[in-house]
């Protein structure tokens, strides 16, 4: 693993951006507002489905954990989720604090937690090589699975009593139709985030 030396950008961001002194406050506001844009951008490129619509926006939210660091790209997210629940048109389908009572609940609530475990990550390194960067996207997605699948089994098998719900149900609609598609994300990611570092 390679690990950032005391002098070496710590991330993608530090790399072609780097803080200046008296202006580090203006360029992570001006980051934070672009990355609340990206993912609600990426919220719109979506497929509906029932109960959780495929879209980009696992892709997007563990980019900007890698590409940002674990602090600045938490930050981020928590201003997007904040953006929703405000009645912002942020999210694939509605908005507002009940938004957060549907199906996509848990899966929202594991974005920030993802973004900062990348950027951790990345911070020591594991965005370099390609399958260091898969290993750090496959866990960020490990967190909002974990999360957004046992919110969806709580809330369709205990709170709106769908019959025969369970977590062989829970999986199946939850995060199987999902597999092929974080896999090509993780593969594009683990190929732009070393090929942007070797390019810096």
């Amino acid at each position: 693993m390679t690990t950032p030396t005391a002098t070496a950008p710590a991330t993608l961001l530090d790399a072609y951006w780097p803080a200046r002194d008296g202006a580090a406050w203006r360029r992570a506001a001006v980051l934070a507002l672009a990355g609340v844009v990206f993912l609600a951008l990426s919220a719109k490129i979506a497929i509906p489905m029932w109960p959780v619509p495929v879209s980009m926006q696992t892709f997007a939210v563990l980019m900007l954990g890698a590409a940002y660091g674990w602090r600045l790209a938490g930050a981020t997210v928590a201003l997007y989720l904040a953006a929703g629940i405000a009645g912002l048109p942020v999210f694939a389908q509605g908005a507002g604090p009940a938004y957060f009572a549907g199906t996509t609940g848990g899966y929202l609530v594991g974005f920030p937690a993802a973004a900062m475990l990348v950027g951790w990550l990345a911070e020591r390194g594991w965005d370099r090589r390609p399958l260091q960067t898969a290993a750090a996207m496959v866990l960020g997605n490990l967190v909002i699975y974990a999360l957004g699948l046992a919110w969806l089994y709580v809330l369709l098998g205990s709170i709106r009593g769908v019959e025969g719900w369970g977590l062989s149900n829970t999986v199946a609609a939850g995060l199987t139709p999902f597999l092929l598609g974080d896999a090509l994300k993780i593969a594009l990611a683990s190929a732009l985030l070393p090929l942007a570092w070797r390019r810096r």
